[in-house]
C-alpha cells in the first residue's frame, strides 16, 4: 500500500534491517539493550524512556531508579540513538508555585514535540499517580505546567499536534494499585490546564494478551490511514503479569474513534533482558522514532522495569497488516 506520513525525514535514524527467515512484524536490535541497567552510580535500572531527535542528534527523558526503587527522570544525549550518556542529577522542573513542583516521583515520560516547543507527559506522584506536564526548548530547562488529571491515571500521551486548535492527550485512568481495569481515553486542552471532552478510545479485554489493562506508549504518527498508535497490553498469569506491545489505527479527525487494531501482540517479553531483571516479562513501549519518508521506524521499549531496549518496524507494513486483521 502507498502510505503517506506526516513528519520529517530522519536520515540518520538507528536502523538495523530485519534478518532473513525472520517474519516478526517488529523486529529487535540484535545488540540489544541499547543502555544497561547501572548507566549512572547508584542506578539500579533505567528504562520505559521517551527519545526524540534534537539538533542533528538524539536526546531523550529516561526513568531511573535508585537503590530506594523511588523513579526519578534524567537528561540523556546521544550522537546515533545507540550510545548514550546521562545527566547525573535528576531533571528539576520549575514553577513558581511550590506546590506544582513538589517531588514524591515521576516515571514512565513520554516527550512530544508539537510547534517547535518539546512537552514532556510523566507519571506524577500527588497523592497518587497523576499526569505531569511540563516543557522544554533546549533540555536544560524545564518548565512544569499544572497536573493534567486528578489522581489516578498513567500513560498520558499528547498527540504530536492541536486538533481543532486544541491539544490533544491519551491517558489511562487508574488507582491506587496495579490497576484491576484499564481503558484508553482521550482528553483534550486549550491551554494544556484545563482538560475536557473525555472521550473513551479503546478498552481491554478480548485477547488474552491484553485482558487486563492497556495503555498508550509512544505518542501516535500520523499517516493518511489514521494514527498509528503503539500501547501495551497486560495479561495477568499464574507468574504475575506480562506486558506486550500491540498496534492500533485511530481515526485522523476523530481519534477517540478506533479504526482497526491488531488482535495479536507484535512483541512479547522472549529474549533473556525481557524475562529476567526487576519485573521479569515486560515490553513496554515509550520512545519512537519516524522516518517519514522511508516509512522507517524505531522503537524504545523498557526490558523487564530493568534496561532500555530497541526494535524495529516498517510502517506501512504495520498499517496494512491493521487494516487487513
Amino acid at each position: 500500500m502507498k502510505l503517506e506520513i506526516k513528519g520529517s525525514p530522519l536520515p540518520n535514524i538507528p536502523w538495523q534491517p530485519r534478518a532473513a527467515g525472520n517474519e516478526d512484524y517488529v523486529w529487535r536490535y540484535s545488540a540489544n539493550p541499547v543502555i544497561d541497567r547501572r548507566p549512572l552510580p547508584r542506578v539500579t535500572g533505567i528504562y520505559n524512556s521517551a527519545v526524540v531527535p534534537f539538533d542533528g542528534a538524539f536526546t531523550g527523558v529516561f526513568r531511573t531508579e535508585g537503590m530506594d526503587r523511588i523513579p526519578h527522570l534524567h537528561v540523556g544525549r546521544s550522537p546515533d540513538g545507540i550510545k548514550w550518556t546521562f545527566e547525573p542529577r535528576r531533571i528539576e522542573f520549575i514553577n513558581a508555585d511550590p506546590e506544582v513542583t513538589r517531588h514524591e516521583y515521576a516515571y514512565d515520560p513520554r516527550v512530544t514535540l508539537i510547534d517547535g516547543i518539546h512537552y514532556v507527559t510523566w507519571c506524577n506522584g500527588y497523592h497518587g499517580p497523576t499526569i505531569g506536564v511540563a516543557r522544554t526548548r533546549d533540555f536544560v530547562r524545564f518548565e512544569q505546567l499544572e497536573n493534567a488529571f486528578l489522581p489516578y491515571n498513567r500513560n498520558g500521551v499528547l498527540f504530536p499536534r492541536k486538533l481543532g486548535g486544541k491539544f490533544a492527550m491519551l491517558s489511562r485512568p487508574s488507582d491506587t494499585g496495579h490497576t484491576p481495569f484499564g481503558d484508553i481515553f482521550f482528553s483534550e486542552s486549550p491551554d494544556l490546564v484545563h482538560w475536557g471532552r473525555h472521550r473513551h478510545v479503546m478498552g481491554r479485554g478480548g485477547e488474552w494478551w491484553q485482558g487486563t489493562k492497556i495503555g498508550a506508549g509512544p505518542s501516535p504518527i500520523e499517516t493518511s490511514e489514521g494514527w498509528l498508535l503503539f500501547y501495551h497490553g497486560v495479561i495477568n498469569t499464574c507468574n504475575g503479569f506480562v506486558y506486550s506491545m500491540g498496534a492500533a489505527l485511530l481515526d485522523l479527525e476523530t481519534p477517540w474513534r478506533l479504526r482497526a487494531r491488531l488482535k495479536e501482540s507484535i512483541l512479547t517479553a522472549e529474549a533473556p533482558y525481557e524475562l529476567a531483571g526487576l519485573v521479569p516479562g515486560v515490553c513496554f513501549p515509550v520512545g519512537c522514532l519516524c522516518d517519514a519518508p522511508s516509512g522507517r521506524i524505531a522503537i524504545y521499549y523498557g526490558a523487564a522495569d530493568t534496561v532500555s531496549a530497541l526494535c524495529f518496524c516498517d510502517a506501512s507494513e504495520i498499517v496494512e497488516r491493521i487494516l487487513n486483521a
